[in-house]
């Protein structure tokens, strides 16, 4: 029961979903619900969504531009020429021009930079994607398999307390006859009542699990909801040993990836800073017609509109920054050799966690078979000590310590069961392999 708490951590929660949510769910089919319905992975299909249209957004500005604008000047009082006692108006009364401009970028070493750094961000937003579907497959199987933990518990909790209380009746009309001690049967009533508190707490996290399992695929916390695996089942389906024998390929884990981004990032902001020394060169063309008149009457076919278009080429040279564009440039250099020492820090800490990942997983597998064969022998040693308890040979004492070494092994087992699912999941996630 360990990891039902401990999967708060993650929980993202849910919103409101067009479509109908299954009732019925197999682990995968949660999975692939989940990637589609949690929050947090939506949100990371949007952040894709963003960066193509950023990376549009910064090609289009390399790309010609046309722009056009419409100027209307009204005189309140026009200027006036003076020729010895005459005072002459110049100018109309209304005015209204209309120009079109059509630009064009011919070199910028900052464009041609941007433009790669926009494929990164793309990319960028690509490995964010992958890391959430991991994290969130991770939480699901976490969440699925607390579920079938709690589940198998209340059924073996009911079983116990079933036979418990055929034990209690029997060995209270022996003891109302008089072959036994009061000692006995008040032994079995302690054992059942701790077996039934159990239970009812099991029940607890039980309904918790199952509103923890929702919330993190996305569905409302209350919805009903059906597993279709079982825990022993999906167990076994787990044991992957293959799994433990294959290449620590660092260079394919989603967080080498994300490391190799950082540094990639800086690269291209090094080479921002030196091509903000390069010129920059751009051309553009306009045309535009100015109508004058006494009278706002600029619809009339009649009056007349004058022409005119320029041309133009604009290069600008940066030439002196007093060590300005230098100083930026080695901060970019500086942030560079720290992104490369991240990465090969990244690298030696992903090679460890694997390494850890796979110890812990063939630890689980391990503790799996250790467990079977240990709840076989608890089973055996409750049932003989049960015999000999009616037989009178042993005591209720031996009797209740015998039940709690087979309760104990029973949760054990469910515990590792668990363990084989969540470890190979954690492994999985450090591998980027979903298989």
């Amino acid at each position: 029961m360990r990891h039902l708490l401990i999967l708060f951590s993650f929980i993202i929660g849910s919103s409101a979903y067009a479509q109908e949510a299954p009732t019925q769910l197999s682990l995968q089919e949660a999975i692939d619900y989940a990637l589609e319905n949690n929050r947090t992975a939506k949100n990371a299909a949007l952040d894709i969504e963003a960066a193509i249209k950023q990376k549009w957004e910064t090609t289009a500005t390399g790309l010609p531009q046309l722009n056009a604008a419409v100027d209307y000047q009204n005189a309140l009082k026009r200027n006036v020429i003076v020729f010895g006692d005459q005072a002459i108006q110049v100018g109309t009364k209304h005015s209204l021009t209309g120009t079109a401009t059509l630009s064009q970028l011919l070199f910028d070493g900052s464009y041609l930079v941007g433009l790669q750094s926009a494929k990164v961000y793309l990319e960028i937003s690509k490995n964010a994607k992958t890391k959430t579907d991991l994290e969130v497959r991770k939480a699901v199987i976490n969440a699925y398999g607390n579920v079938l933990l709690a589940e198998e518990s209340v059924a073996i909790l009911e079983k116990n307390i079933t036979v418990l209380e055929k034990n209690l009746n029997d060995i209270t009309k022996i003891f109302e006859n008089g072959l036994e001690e009061e000692e006995s049967v008040e032994q079995l009533k302690i054992t059942l009542s701790s077996v039934k508190s159990n239970l009812n707490n099991t029940n607890r996290l039980k309904t918790l699990a199952y509103q923890m399992l929702n919330l993190t695929i996305g569905k409302p916390i209350d919805a009903p909801t059906v597993l279709t695996e079982d825990l022993d089942v999906l167990t076994l389906q787990n044991i992957e040993l293959s799994l433990l024998d294959s290449a620590n390929n660092v260079e394919n884990t989603i967080d080498y990836k994300i490391a190799e981004n950082e540094k990639v990032t800086n690269e291209l902001l090094v080479k921002l800073e030196k091509s903000k020394a390069l010129p920059s060169l751009s051309a553009f063309v306009n045309g535009s017609y100015v109508g004058n008149r006494e009278s706002f009457n600029f619809t009339n076919s009649n009056e007349k509109w004058f022409g005119s278009s320029i041309f133009g080429v604009s290069l600008n040279v940066p030439i002196f920054s007093s060590g300005m564009r230098n100083a930026a440039t080695q901060r970019a250099q500086i942030n560079l050799e720290k992104a490369e020492i991240n990465l090969t820090e990244t690298e030696q800490m992903l090679n460890l966690q694997i390494q850890s990942a796979k110890s812990d997983y063939q630890f689980a597998i391990e503790d799996y078979q250790n467990k079977k064969e240990n709840l076989s022998l608890a089973e055996r040693i409750e049932q003989k000590n049960q015999t000999k308890f009616f037989e009178g040979i042993t005591s209720s004492f031996d009797l209740r310590q015998a039940q709690t070494q087979l309760y104990t092994a029973q949760q054990e087992l469910l515990q590792t069961m668990l363990d084989v699912i969540t470890k190979k999941a954690e492994l999985e996630t450090l591998l980027n392999t979903t298989n």
